[in-house]
């Protein structure tokens, strides 16, 4: 997504080379994405349901795109 959208960006960030943020973001498996500090996200998700989760919509809510 922020490759798609110039408002979006994204850091990669090694756990094990970053215990701080490990420890801050609470990391038990990879991949782990946080948004705007509040939403997270374990694992691999297909992409529909990636946006979904990050968007916090309901599963019976099809994301809509723009």
């Amino acid at each position: 997504m922020a490759a798609a959208n110039p408002l979006i960006t994204a850091d990669a960030v090694e756990a094990t080379e970053f215990m701080d943020l490990t420890r801050k973001y609470r990391v038990t498996g990879v991949p782990k994405t946080v948004v705007n500090e509040t939403i997270e996200i374990l694992g691999g998700l297909p992409e529909q349901d990636f946006v979904r989760a990050a968007l916090e919509m309901p599963d019976n809510e099809p994301p809509t795109t723009a």
